[in-house]
C-alpha cells in the first residue's frame, strides 16, 4: 500500500533530575554539597531511509519517544544523557507542525538529518547551589520536560517532471515507453492509483525523473476523486507535461479538460500553477476528428506554450519530445521547499513560560516555568523556600500577579501546591 499522509506524536526526553546530596568522609563531620547533575533528555531526529518508499509503517505506530535523561548522583556523578531517537522516513518528506501547518524540516537529499525535538535538560544538582551564605543546601533543580509535538508526515516525490491530465489520456502508456516502469495500463479510468516513479535516460548520458500522477478531475483540489491526493507529488515537478488525450474516442473536449486542470491546480497552489507546462497531445494515432488537434493547437498558441504531438502506442514523436524535456530541464533551477533560514527546531525557551488565570477565587499560575520551579525547591527547607521566592520575582510571576490585583490572603496555586500570598 503506498502512504504519503500520516500524522504522528513525538515527544523528545525529559532531563533528569539533579541530586541532593553530601560528602561523607571519615573526619568529615559535615561535608559540602556534592549533587551531580542529571543527563539531558534524548533528541528527537529525522533521517532520510534510502529503502523507504511510502510512510506505511507509521500507520501502525503512532508515538514516538526519545529516552530520558538519567538523575544525577552523589560524588558529583553525572546523570547519563538519554539516548537519542532518529526516526527513518523516505527522501521527499517534509514534516510539518500539525497544529500550525508550519514546515520544520525537508528531507530532500541522500543522508540528510534533521533535528526536530530537543530533548529536556538535566537539573542542576545542589553543588550548583552552594554559596557563602548558603553553605548546605538541600535542594536541586529538576529535569527539564521534553518536548511533546504531532507532527504531519507528508511524502512528496522527488521527480523532475510530472504528468497532468484526465484519467485514461494515455500517462501510464507513455511512462512505459520512456522509463523502464511498468505501471498498470488498462482501458479504464483511474487504472493508476498510486503515483508512479520512472528514469528517463537520454541519448547523450543524461537522465531525469517523470512522476506519473493518478488522474486529476474537476474538483481534486477540493477532495473530489483521486487527484487531491496526489496533487502534493507535483509540488517538487521543475517541469510539467500536460498530457491530453486529442483523439475524441471518448467524447471529450481537449481544450475544456486544459482549462479544467489548471483551474484545479491553481486552487491547490498558485506556485504550482505558475510552473512551466509542455502541451502533450497524445494519441494522433487514432484522431477521430482533426477538428481536436487544430483547437488544441490554436490553445497552446494562445496560451504560449510549447505543444508535442505523439502516440504512446506507436512512439511517433516521442522522442523529440524527450530531446526537448531535458533542454528544458537544463534551463530551470531546483527549489527548496524551505529556506534553511526557516526551518524550525522546537526548544523549551520558545513555549510561553507561564500563564495566570483566577479560577474560584484562586490566582492559578500554569506553564513550563512553573514546574522548573517547583521540581527545584524542597518545601520543607527554609533556604529552599528563599531560593523559591527568588525565582518567582525573577521569571516576573510575582509582577504579573500584582498587575492582575492580588491581595494579601488571597491564594496562588501552583500544581498541587497552594500559597497564601503575603507581600
Amino acid at each position: 500500500m503506498f502512504t504519503d499522509y500520516v500524522k504522528i506524536l513525538i515527544k523528545s526526553g525529559d532531563g533528569g533530575d539533579g541530586a541532593v546530596t553530601f560528602r561523607r568522609e571519615k573526619y568529615v563531620a559535615a561535608g559540602g554539597p556534592d549533587g551531580g547533575d542529571g543527563g539531558n533528555g534524548g533528541n528527537i531526529y529525522f533521517q532520510v531511509d534510502p529503502n523507504a518508499n511510502t510512510l506505511i509503517d507509521f500507520r501502525y505506530n503512532k508515538k514516538y519517544k526519545a529516552q530520558n535523561g538519567e538523575n544525577g548522583s552523589g560524588a558529583n556523578c553525572y546523570g547519563k544523557k538519554g539516548e537519542d531517537l532518529y526516526i527513518n522516513v523516505p527522501i521527499g518528506t517534509i514534516i510539518k507542525d500539525a497544529e500550525t501547518g508550519k514546515v520544520v524540516a525537508d528531507l530532500s537529499k541522500q543522508g540528510q538529518v534533521e533535528l526536530v525535538l530537543k530533548g529536556g535538560r538535566g537539573g542542576k544538582g545542589n553543588s550548583h547551589f552552594a554559596t557563602s551564605t548558603r553553605q548546605a543546601p538541600r535542594f536541586a533543580q529538576g529535569g527539564e520536560m521534553g518536548e511533546e509535538k504531532e507532527v504531519i508526515l507528508e511524502l512528496k516525490l522527488l521527480a523532475d517532471v510530472g504528468l497532468l491530465g484526465f484519467p485514461n489520456v494515455g500517462k501510464s502508456t507513455f511512462l512505459s515507453v520512456v522509463t523502464a516502469a511498468r505501471p498498470k495500463i488498462a482501458n479504464y479510468h483511474f487504472t493508476t492509483i498510486d503515483p508512479n516513479l520512472g528514469v528517463v535516460k537520454t541519448k547523450t548520458g543524461n537522465s531525469f525523473v517523470i512522476a506519473d500522477i493518478p488522474g486529476i478531475i474537476e474538483g481534486a483540489s477540493e477532495g473530489v476523486g483521486l487527484g487531491i491526493q496526489f496533487l502534493r507529488h507535483v509540488e517538487r515537478t521543475r517541469l510539467l507535461l500536460h498530457v491530453i488525450d486529442v483523439s475524441g474516442t471518448e467524447g471529450r473536449n481537449p481544450v475544456e479538460d486544459f482549462y479544467t486542470i489548471n483551474a484545479e491546480l491553481k486552487k491547490y497552489s498558485e506556485k504550482l500553477a505558475a510552473r512551466r507546462q509542455i502541451i502533450v497531445a497524445n494519441k494522433i494515432d487514432i484522431i477521430q476528428d482533426e477538428a481536436l488537434l487544430k483547437d488544441i493547437e490554436d490553445l497552446a498558441k494562445k496560451e504560449n506554450l510549447e505543444i508535442f504531438k505523439i502516440s504512446g502506442v506507436t512512439g511517433e514523436g516521442v522522442e523529440d519530445l524527450i530531446n526537448r524535456v531535458e533542454q528544458v530541464l537544463k534551463e530551470l533551477p531546483k527549489e527548496e521547499l524551505i529556506k534553511e533560514d526557516e526551518k524550525v527546531v522546537y526548544t523549551l525557551e520558545e513555549e510561553e513560560q507561564f500563564t495566570i488565570k483566577k479560577e474560584k477565587g484562586k490566582f492559578v499560575v500554569e506553564g513550563k516555568a512553573v514546574y522548573r520551579i517547583m521540581s527545584r525547591v524542597n518545601l520543607d527547607d527554609n533556604e529552599s523556600i528563599y531560593y523559591f521566592h527568588k525565582c518567582l520575582e525573577n521569571t516576573g510571576i510575582n509582577k504579573k500577579l500584582k498587575e492582575m490585583g492580588i491581595k494579601e490572603g488571597d491564594i496562588v496555586k501552583m500544581l498541587d501546591w497552594e500559597f497564601e500570598w503575603y507581600e
